[in-house]
């Protein structure tokens, strides 16, 4: 509890040495990494761990994510083209909904948002099925998925396990930015084996 409320007034940490070497500056989220593994706690709003002087402007970025299957609980992915903590472009996925068996719910398992003037649900109320899709339901949601987002402004596709899984328009203007690791509301994840190219 005193952890989550210093850290609603110091927000910002910058972390060295973490996997393949990254510096990374955390916001709103405590964070454990080593060598080869990025964790980000859970806690109320979004965290993201922006990899500090890296730009991302197009190319294809390739990572493996492990959330879990708890309803409302694991929201897990990328944020790029950042301008700053509040203002990007973001895929991530849901694995609490990779295997349901409701169909209407499979179909909200991987998202793309552009925040802060689109998210999800703005975007699921007046696009439905535009901005988010399902994936294939033989992915484990406790277990690692290796996930290639290929960006070339304004196209962005999302492969898991390398079947195409999501294929958009951005929504933002931005064409470059910061990126980093990103987790929803109340939501933990863990990353590894990160390539940017």
């Amino acid at each position: 509890m005193l952890r989550h409320i210093l850290t609603m007034f110091v927000c910002l940490l910058l972390l060295v040495g973490a996997a393949a070497g990254q510096q990374l500056r955390v916001v709103n989220r405590g964070i454990v990494a080593d060598a080869t593994t990025i964790h980000l706690d859970e806690a109320p709003g979004a965290g993201i761990a922006w990899i500090t002087q890296q730009q991302f402007d197009n190319g294809t970025i390739e990572f493996d994510a492990k959330g879990k299957n708890v309803l409302q609980q694991s929201f897990i992915g990328i944020a790029f083209h950042g301008v700053n903590d509040s203002t990007y472009d973001a895929v991530y996925f849901r694995p609490f909904n990779f295997q349901v068996p409701e169909g209407n719910r499979r179909k909200h398992s991987v998202q793309y948002i552009s925040l802060p003037a689109y998210d999800w649900s703005l975007l699921r109320q007046n696009y439905p099925g535009k901005y988010e899709n399902e994936i294939d339901t033989r992915v484990d949601p406790n277990k690692w998925f290796h996930v290639k987002i290929i960006v070339s402004y304004p196209e962005v596709s999302v492969y898991v396990n390398e079947q195409m899984c999501l294929a958009v328009s951005q929504l933002s203007k931005q064409k470059s930015g910061m990126i980093g690791y990103w987790v929803g509301n109340g939501s933990s994840g863990d990353w590894k084996n990160l390539k940017i190219k």
